[in-house]
């Protein structure tokens, strides 16, 4: 593998995660919506991601260029019910006076930004450890 390589997939992680803390923001900001453009309570969303590798033959032959890493498939709905919350002076209360909020726990994504951070920091690190070997692999050249 290249040192190209090794930043060909630190960045994918780079990009991969800030998608991540992008969907994981979104969700903290709707935390109270209870009403959508659907009409229906906002729900939670999370990042699928997928590896990006080649096999070891496909490697030895050339066939791709392509050095591996992570991309996102899909950004996809919680399935996990709505709270229901009684509130009968809410504007979208129902006709018992409960509230569906959103199945978005406050504390949970606080836990998955930090996460999807230290990620991000990581793969910083090593895009900089990459870097570091290239400009070295340089300087005894001259």
């Amino acid at each position: 593998m290249s040192v190209f390589s090794a930043m060909s997939i630190s960045a994918s992680g780079l990009t991969a995660q800030r998608l991540r803390m992008n969907v994981i923001s979104q969700n903290i900001a709707n935390a109270g919506t209870t009403r959508t453009d659907e009409g229906t309570p906002y729900r939670r969303r999370a990042v699928v991601f997928q590896s990006v590798s080649q096999d070891f033959s496909s490697y030895l032959s050339n066939e791709t260029q392509k050095a591996g890493g992570v991309r996102a498939v899909a950004i996809v709905d919680d399935p996990s019910p709505l709270k229901r919350v009684y509130d009968p002076e809410h504007p979208d209360a129902d006709q018992d006076g409960y509230v569906e909020l959103p199945n978005v726990d406050t504390t949970k994504e606080m836990i998955d930004m930090i996460s999807a951070s230290r990620s991000y920091e990581a793969n910083v690190t090593a895009f900089n450890a990459a870097k570091a070997m290239a400009l070295k692999a340089l300087e005894i050249g001259r």
